[in-house]
This record gives C-alpha cells, structure tokens and sequence, in this order.
C-alpha cells in the first residue's frame, strides 16, 4: 500500500484551475519533494491531502485512507507544518510542546517535550514566551510541535524557509532521520538543493501539471553531463579556441573571454578537449568543470513546458 495515492487531482478557484489533473504515488518511509514556481498549485496539493480543502474532482488516498470519505482517520495519521509557524504566542516553549502531546494523547506529554527541546536545541529558551522568538525559533518549535504523536505521514510545506543554516541543516537531519525510522515526508520547497539532498523522488509542478517526476539523479540526466568553462587571455585566444571547439561550444562570453564547452562527463572527452587546446597551444589562464545540478533541470523543464504552451 502506498503511503499517499493521487489520481487526477482537479481543483479550480472561480476561473482560475490550479490543477488540472494531478497523479503520483509516494511509497512509505519516502521522503517525496513537491517543486514548482509560487503560485504553481504545491500548496494547494497539501491542502486537499490534509484534508483542509476539497478537490473539484479526482481521488487522494492518504496511508490507505481516502481524504474525503475518511478524513478524520486521515487526520488522526499525520501532521502538517504550514508555511507560517502556528505556535501559541502567550505560551512558553514547553507548554505548547505539552499542549500538543496531551491533545494527541501522547504518553508522558512533558517527558515528550523535554526530550524535543533537546533535539531542536531550544532548552535554554524552553520556559520563555514564543513571543520573544526569533523567526527561526519559532520554525523549529513548530517542526517539533508536528513530530509529536508519531504521525505515519508528514506534510512540510517550506519547513526551512527563515531558518539560519546552522538550523536548516539541523533540519535536514531531522527530517531524513524521520524516513530512516519509517515516517513518509511530503516536501515542498523552493531550495532546489534541499530537494536534492532529501528526496528519494522529486515531482515538478507547472501550470497545474506535473510535468517531470522522478529521483534526483534521473532528473540531472535530462541535461547533458557537464560543462568546461575556460577562460582565456585575449580575445585573440578566445576566437581561435572557437574555431578549435566549436562543435563543443555551448556559449561564449566576450567581455569575461570565457567559452562554456558542453562534454558527456567522461574523462575521455574532457581530456580531449584540453588535449586539443594544449596542442593548438592557445592560452588558457583559467578552466573549470561544471556538473548538472537540480536547479539546472528545473530551469529546463519549466522553460521547455513555458515553451509548448
């Protein structure tokens, strides 16, 4: 059984279709990132799969249960970090920890909470108003609150967004840790290498649609394997390295004197093409090697679906 089932998904405001047939499957324990520009549709997705909202048409499953005809078992199996921290601003730390663990009637609520002050490193601030949080304070305090019960199903929507590094890497820890130990996490981000980092499998969202699904690896693979940069000392050089290489180039930039040459990512074909510049003896002052990343597919992907429509 899959952890999250979705079948052409539909869902329009007034005029305006947001989803215009959505379908994916997440299996459980997966951390499964949902990417796409503001306004493509990804909140909207959690907000039917929590059961906040409901779709015009097509069918969402959530850990085997269906999100409208059994929504409140639905909502006894997860939990949902919003894109704003919802905290308890008259309440400390500890007592909104407390408050969510005696409402999910959790075992032990403050031995609960003690021990999620210590994993989100917010013991010194525990008996201090969430008021007098920074913004990333109050995020990770919300993230704790939403771990609480042991929730089969996680739904983070732009949990790292305001957090310093040092936090947003905690995070990541966090989070890959709850698909260690069983939990699917539903992601959605706008850090592209965040996605890259986490996922097992990662959807790409244009217009309503999903327009690319697949691992991290898989989507890099939509793109040629890699780039040299090379940088030369005149515009003299420069002009006859593109004689040299010309069916290899990828752009030239005449102001920096720097050609981009797109290779397959094996070392043959990178020896090659310096082997020939060093035999023509062109004079090369700078080169590096540049391998497709995640932001490099998304761009691709969205532009090339811009493009069709």
């Amino acid at each position: 059984m899959n952890a999250i089932e979705v079948k052409d998904l539909r869902k329009s405001y007034k005029k305006v279709e947001v989803l215009k047939g959505v379908s994916f499957e997440v299996e459980p324990g997966n951390i499964y990132a949902l990417l796409g520009a503001n306004g493509a549709g990804k909140t909207t997705i959690i907000n039917i799969l929590t059961t906040l909202l409901m779709a015009d048409s097509g069918n969402a499953a959530v850990d085997g249960r269906d999100v409208v005809k059994q929504a409140a078992d639905v909502r006894s199996r997860i939990s949902l970090t919003g894109q704003f921290a919802a905290v308890d601003d008259v309440l400390t730390a500890r007592e909104n920890l407390v408050l969510i663990a005696e409402l999910r009637h959790v075992d032990n609520p403050d031995k609960v909470a003690e021990a999620l002050l210590k994993q989100f490193d917010l013991v010194d601030a525990a008996d201090r108003r969430t008021a007098t949080f920074s913004g990333g304070m109050r995020r990770r305090l919300d993230i704790a609150m939403s771990l609480i019960g042991s929730p089969s199903v996680i739904f983070l929507d732009e949990p790292t967004t305001g957090l310093d590094p040092q936090s947003r890497n905690m995070m990541w820890e966090t989070i890959k840790s709850l698909a260690v130990n069983g939990t699917t996490v539903f992601l959605t981000t706008q850090y592209l290498d965040e996605a890259d980092k986490l996922a097992d499998r990662i959807a790409i969202l244009s217009r309503g649609v999903i327009v690319a699904e697949g691992t991290p690896r898989e989507l890099k693979k939509l793109l040629p394997h890699g780039q040299i940069e090379l940088r030369f000392a005149d515009a003299a050089e420069l002009q006859k390295a593109v004689k040299l290489l010309g069916h290899h180039v990828v752009s030239r930039d005449d102001e920096t004197l720097a050609l981009s040459i797109s290779t397959d990512g094996s070392m043959g074909q990178v020896a090659e093409v310096f082997t020939r510049v060093q035999s023509a003896n062109i004079d090369v002052v700078e080169f590096s090697q540049k391998v497709p990343t995640l932001d490099d597919a998304f761009l691709k992907i969205i532009n090339e679906h811009e493009e069709t429509k």
